[in-house]
């Protein structure tokens, strides 16, 4: 059995998929890490949840990196992303998982971003995915990247694909919703890509040696 080497810090399946995806896949960018040795926060059941009260998205990764690279011992990475509307003054934001006032519940926080978003007519509905990935050691090693996924949003829901706020975003350059783009589609250019493709080079040095 493959030990691992590098925790993630959710307990989002789906999330963890699209993360090991990301980084360990065909096009990934840790083509030769072993999938195995990449982990949820759900192998570690014992460290709680951490109360993510920072005030922008790379604060809110940090937090929970900081706290799974400590309980764990493993170099940790953990991100913190959500959608941020134009005309809303970038909210969601941070609160994109809890809109509704229910943390993630997709189908309540689509209904209500709809609906706030009713009257706004499609010049005005541009918004984009934003991701801070954070990395942080054992030893104390901080840092963090950011990726974004600009486009505009639908009215209704288009696909079954994806989650989150994925069947109401249209990214730039295409006609279709995240949501309706194929897992390989949709990795290759989200912000969750971007921002962990950019962090692979330090991921690669922090796993040297371990």
């Amino acid at each position: 059995m493959t030990a691992p080497l590098l925790v993630l810090a959710t307990r989002n399946a789906h999330k963890v998929g699209e993360l090991r995806a990301i980084l360990t896949g065909p096009d990934g960018a840790l083509p030769g890490l072993d999938p195995a040795a990449v982990v949820g926060a759900d192998a570690y059941p014992q460290v709680p949840d951490v109360v993510e009260d920072g005030v922008t998205f790379a604060e809110n990764a940090l937090l929970k990196a900081r706290a799974l690279a400590r309980a764990t011992g493993l170099v940790a990475i953990a991100d913190d992303s959500g959608l941020a509307v134009e005309v809303l003054g970038g909210a969601p934001g941070i609160f994109s998982a809890r809109w509704a006032g229910r943390h993630g519940d997709d189908a309540a926080n689509l209904d209500l971003l709809l609906a706030q978003l009713g009257d706004v007519p499609d010049s005005h509905r541009r918004a984009a995915f934003v991701c801070a990935a954070a990395l942080v050691t054992p030893e104390g090693q901080e840092l963090t990247r950011e990726g974004r996924l600009p486009g505009t949003l639908l009215r209704e829901r288009a696909g079954e694909g994806g989650f989150g706020y994925d069947p109401i975003l249209v990214p730039d350059g295409e006609t279709r919703s995240c949501a309706e783009l194929t897992p390989a589609e949709k990795n290759a250019i989200s912000h969750r890509g971007q921002a962990f493709r950019a962090l692979a080079p330090d991921v690669v040095a922090a796993l040297s040696g371990r």
